[in-house]
């Protein structure tokens, strides 16, 4: 049970994080130091509404999820995220299960790259975090208790992304997924959400049931990939996925040629979307 100090340390931690350190636009009259809420909910994934009410003391069961993302969102460094968990009344992930806290190392690295998309991904393909140039890109993700936050529910159950895919690559790229979430789950033999969500797959996606019972192993290269996006048409560039020494996370970063037509379009999109945020 989240205490009224609970959103007292969010509201103050979310004061001393600077727009621009989290890769945020830091236009405009500020009443007050710090992220706004809006900010803070876009970067967490959580609603502005539910925000404001922890902030008031008037929401008092945040999930382990929903804790974990304002941890990210406000850039906690370890002793601080615990001490968070504390005050919601919740325990810290156990080792055992896919971990998703986002050192504070990486996230300042995360924080410098303003004008290229990032995203960070756990070891099932589940999307930790965001910058506005991703989201400007691929369309503002859903929200964190949303199936299609998940890479793999997202291609084979939901509406997937507006990418180009010939056959054979829609095919290297389902069983790399496949390949990857059986991983997760060999070494995260605990995690009950992971085996929830493996179970809700074969459930929902024939496609899925099928590669997961043929023992399907694939392997995610580096490629490039073309977005069709609604403002600008399509979008060229190479996708790079990096892991973290010590951590199963992935980030996975977009980047286009220089001086062609493909980054020109990658570069008015950033634009679009930081005027969409501050508009």
């Amino acid at each position: 049970m989240a205490t009224a100090e609970f959103g007292k340390a969010v509201r103050r931690w979310r004061d001393r994080v600077a727009p621009e350190a989290a890769g945020l636009p830091a236009g405009g009259h500020r009443r007050a130091p710090g992220l706004r809420r809006e900010e803070l909910a876009l970067l967490a994934g959580i609603s502005v509404d539910y925000i404001t009410r922890l902030e008031q003391g008037r929401a008092s069961n945040p999930s382990t999820q929903v804790v974990e993302a304002l941890a990210r969102g406000l850039r906690l460094s370890a002793t601080e995220r615990a001490h968070l968990f504390r005050l919601a009344g919740l325990a810290l992930p156990d080792p055992d299960t896919v971990p998703t806290y986002i050192t504070s190392s990486v996230q300042r690295v995360l924080d410098r790259l303003t004008g290229t998309p990032v995203a960070v991904y756990d070891a099932t393909w589940t999307l930790l975090q965001f910058n506005q140039p991703y989201a400007a890109l691929m369309g503002e993700p859903p929200g964190p208790h949303d199936n299609n936050r998940n890479g793999v529910w997202r291609h084979f159950v939901g509406p997937g992304i507006p990418s180009r895919r010939t056959p054979e690559a829609t095919r290297a790229h389902e069983t790399s997924l496949v390949s990857d979430l059986r991983a997760a789950a060999a070494q995260y033999p605990a995690d009950l959400r992971l085996r929830k969500l493996i179970a809700d797959l074969r459930a929902n996606s024939t496609r899925f049931a099928e590669l997961w019972n043929s023992g399907a192993v694939g392997r995610r290269e580096a490629a490039q990939k073309t977005i069709d996006h609604p403002r600008v048409g399509p979008v060229t560039m190479d996708c790079d996925i990096l892991t973290v020494a010590g951590s199963d996370l992935r980030i996975m970063i977009y980047t286009a040629e220089p001086g062609t037509e493909d980054a020109e379009r990658l570069a008015l999109l950033t634009v679009l979307g930081t005027q969409s945020l501050t508009g």
